[in-house]
């Protein structure tokens, strides 16, 4: 008789926020408090650089891409076989898409431009792509690898 194990399941986390700071805010909370469950305990590297993705993100989704009376929608997932959290947030302008600032400063920057670059930073991996629920406005989405998932 051989033994089997379970297969691993992937944890998955959604809920909509109000396109406001303290909709971004909430949804920061709320993600930390996810991934801590799923195995990223709170203070650890990668806790604090998923969690800070998610904050960017959702600050641009809040900034960017607000339309009255519009919430934004934020995905994560964590696959513990890819080992990889993936952070997803819909927002329903789809014509302000992206993109890192060329030539951003590093410090001042005044009107805001670092927080992509944080994403592309502490990311392994991040894009943009129409939403995919199929109402207006566009997702962005990065992916972190994030060992010790459970």
């Amino acid at each position: 008789m051989t033994a089997t194990q379970p297969p691993v399941t992937a944890h998955r986390f959604a809920m909509r926020f109000s396109s406001t700071p303290r909709g971004a805010r909430l949804a920061r909370r709320l993600c930390g408090h996810r991934l801590d469950d799923w195995g990223i305990p709170y203070g650890s590297e990668r806790h604090d650089a998923v969690t800070l993705v998610v904050a960017e993100l959702c600050a641009n989704a809040v900034r960017h891409g607000h339309v009255a009376g519009r919430d934004f929608h934020v995905l994560l997932t964590a696959d513990p076989a890819a080992a990889t959290v993936r952070v997803e947030v819909s927002d329903t302008r789809g014509e302000r898409l992206p993109r890192i600032p060329s030539g951003a400063p590093t410090d001042g920057c005044g009107d805001g431009g670092r927080g992509l670059l944080l994403v592309e930073a502490l990311a392994d991996r991040w894009g943009c792509a129409a939403r995919a629920e199929g109402g207006p406005g566009k997702t962005v989405w990065a992916e972190c690898v994030t060992p010790g998932l459970t």
